[in-house]
């Protein structure tokens, strides 16, 4: 429960981001902004996984560029399902969905949990 609510909280975080960097991208208020990024993660764990099996062979073909495309319908359903989470076009679900992703990333990887006590103090490999 405690690593679905980080990842929420990175989600909500990421996406206030690429509402702030990304034109096109709009919430309206705390609560929209909350409620999208519970949306968000929703389409991302159900909807994406059956977007990207239905497409792979589009994928494929175009190196994965086509991934890209599968991203910003999954941001552009979720924000279609949000009251006050607009996207005023489909570059704009791209660029944000590519915003979120990388910010979601970064926070993933500096916040990452340290090496435990357990361990003598030793550092995992390659940390």
């Amino acid at each position: 429960m405690r690593s679905f609510l980080i990842h929420w909280l990175f989600t909500g975080v990421a996406l206030a981001v690429a509402t702030h960097f990304v034109p096109g991208i709009v919430v309206s208020s705390t609560a929209a902004l909350v409620f999208g990024a519970l949306v968000l993660g929703l389409v991302n764990a159900i909807v994406r996984p059956v977007l990207v099996v239905l497409t792979l062979p589009i994928t494929v073909v175009t190196i994965g560029l086509f991934y890209l495309i599968v991203n910003g319908v999954a941001f552009a359903l979720a924000a279609g399902l949000v009251p006050g989470f607009a996207v005023a076009s489909f570059g704009a679900a791209i660029v944000g969905a590519l915003a979120v992703s990388f910010v979601s990333f970064l926070l993933n990887w500096l916040l990452r949990p340290t090496p435990s006590s357990s361990d003598g103090g030793r550092a995992a490999p390659g940390v």
